[in-house]
């Protein structure tokens, strides 16, 4: 297999449809979770809400990059998150999520080795491949996170 399948296969496990890493993945962790649950806020501890916010975050700025658009994302606005009002307003953020999860598997998929090889934007930010591989381990860095906030919330 190619090196972008795979890729974005693995960036699927993560936050889409995988247990190969974690035994989970992100959609498994938040799908059945209400807004209450996922903004109880435990400590000094992100919520789930702004950790799902911080991924997507990050997701959707790179597809804009891959949709030909500019780099617009900065680490200090990552955490910048609209307050949830609503059980919808949760429901909204889990699908654009998903959604953006899926069009950036798919954007990396139709890659070939020269493109991911290729400087990122600017050379001081490495190659696409590079960064594909940031945004996977950083998903499952938060997903880690998820899983364990989850069951000190449920399990409350």
């Amino acid at each position: 297999m190619a090196l972008a399948p795979q890729l974005a296969h693995r960036f699927r496990e993560v936050i889409l449809d995988g247990t190969w890493i974690a035994n989970t993945n992100f959609k498994h962790q938040i799908s059945e979770l209400s807004v209450v649950q996922a903004t109880t806020k435990i400590g000094n501890f992100n919520t789930i809400a702004l950790l799902t916010f911080h991924v997507n975050y990050y997701t959707s700025g790179l597809v804009q990059v891959f949709k030909g658009g500019t780099l617009d994302i900065r680490d200090k606005f990552s955490f910048d998150a609209p307050e949830l009002k609503s059980e919808n307003d949760w429901i909204e953020l889990k699908e654009t999520l998903f959604k953006n999860a899926e069009r950036f598997a798919e954007f990396v998929e139709q890659m070939t080795d020269n493109e991911l090889n290729a400087d990122f934007i600017d050379p001081k930010y490495g190659s696409y491949y590079r960064n594909i591989e940031a945004l996977i381990e950083h998903a499952y860095y938060h997903l880690g996170q998820v899983s364990l906030l989850k069951k000190m919330i449920v399990n409350s």
